[in-house]
């Protein structure tokens, strides 16, 4: 029973609470054993996106003739839900199937779908999407990585950082220019197939302050040659319009996570008060505890009913980048709220990094940052205004 008084969303049906139920027990089975020992290495195996895959828990959302589940993002987000509530959010499924692959499934060639679309969904494969550089966050458009055609190839050169995923990667969309005066139209987007791609380099796996187990990496692309039908899309110049249809999705998946993060927050901080005792009662019992309590419950739960919202119009097709927007900024603010919050009623304890707490507190300060930063969310807010 949840913490939350949100209620079950009318898009959670059967199949849906079936799939939660199933991919539960397989993260109990085949992921928790060895989690922490990946955490501590800084990079989930490979051999577990292989087994995730076999699952049938990689690409819910992509269609059945893939070799995937023929899901709806409602699916992606129920495995995303888990993997919070069980404490696995370091694995990046997130990114893997519901930020890299609808790429290929919206803009790609049949062609690309049927090589690149069931080997994303058994794990075989493992997506990562190069956006950010050293000197380009947010602004996209600033971004100086290029792609020069050269006959029936485009040369890839550049260096991208941050990037989730980066290490074992195998996969990888690049966000390049193929015609920097152009400016947003200049932009397109270039699939990667690592193996054997002479002149692409690996940088080192980021020491973060959170999300040790999510390896995150600098890629360097020296002059990389790729077929042209590595390009996605009929044509150059159409890589910013692809971006930003895809965001509203990144975003709303950003806030499932801070949800779920919140959700188990607040139920591991409650079983600590009701057990913790501190002159002569349990912490519960001080009504400091219990006012600060029935705040962040409140809040949490309006948030997961906004969230719900959020993905039954995106699952109809009608969520605006607006209404994305203000889930990704106000959902991962309340969740450094909640962190900060929660970390306090454990006192000394909420400082060690054995405490699920701590960890909890660690890997919310990059939700307000990445799929744009929580200050662009207000300005795309604004807009609308």
């Amino acid at each position: 029973m949840s913490v939350l008084n949100a209620g079950t969303p009318a898009w959670m049906n059967d199949e849906l609470t079936m799939l939660d139920d199933a991919f539960a027990r397989f993260l109990e089975r085949e992921i928790a054993p060895d989690y922490e020992a990946w955490v501590e290495a800084g990079c989930v195996t490979r051999a577990a996106w292989e087994k995730t895959g076999a699952g049938g828990f990689l690409c819910s959302g992509m269609p059945e003739e893939y070799g995937a589940a023929g899901g709806t993002f409602a699916h992606e987000s129920v495995i995303i839900r888990r993997l919070g509530l069980a404490g696995f959010d370091h694995f990046g499924i997130a990114l893997h199937s519901a930020i890299v692959a609808p790429y290929i499934k919206h803009y790609g060639s049949q062609e690309q779908k049927e090589r690149w679309l069931p080997k994303l969904a058994s794990g075989e494969m493992i997506g990562a999407i190069a956006m950010t550089e050293p000197g380009a966050g947010s602004d996209l458009q600033a971004i100086r990585t290029s792609a020069v055609r050269d006959g029936n190839h485009y040369r890839i050169s550049g260096a991208k950082t941050f990037i989730t995923n980066g290490q074992l990667a195998n996969l990888i969309i690049v966000v390049a220019k193929t015609d920097p005066a152009a400016g947003s139209k200049g932009v397109s987007l270039f699939v990667l197939e690592t193996e054997g791609a002479e002149g692409f380099r690996r940088g080192r796996n980021l020491d973060k302050l959170g999300f040790k187990g999510n390896d995150t990496s600098e890629l360097f692309f020296d002059d990389v040659r790729v077929p042209a039908d590595a390009l996605i899309g009929p044509e150059e110049g159409r890589g910013f319009y692809q971006l930003m249809e895809q965001l509203p999705q990144e975003r709303l998946l950003v806030a499932v996570q801070a949800m779920a993060a919140i959700e188990r927050a607040l139920t591991l901080t409650l079983d600590y008060v009701k057990d913790r005792q501190a002159f002569g009662k349990r912490v519960l019992d001080f009504q400091n505890t219990q006012f600060k309590l029935a705040e962040l419950k409140t809040e949490a739960t309006i948030g997961q009913v906004f969230v719900n919202d959020c993905i039954a119009r995106h699952v109809a097709g009608e969520l605006d980048g607006t209404t994305a927007s203000m889930a990704k900024y106000w959902t991962t603010d309340l969740q450094s709220k909640v962190m900060d919050e929660c970390l306090q009623f454990f006192g000394g304890y909420g400082y060690m990094n054995e405490y699920p707490i701590s960890r909890l507190y660690a890997d919310a300060r990059v939700q307000r940052i990445y799929a744009g930063t929580n200050e662009i969310m207000k300005v795309l807010i604004a807009r609308s205004l």
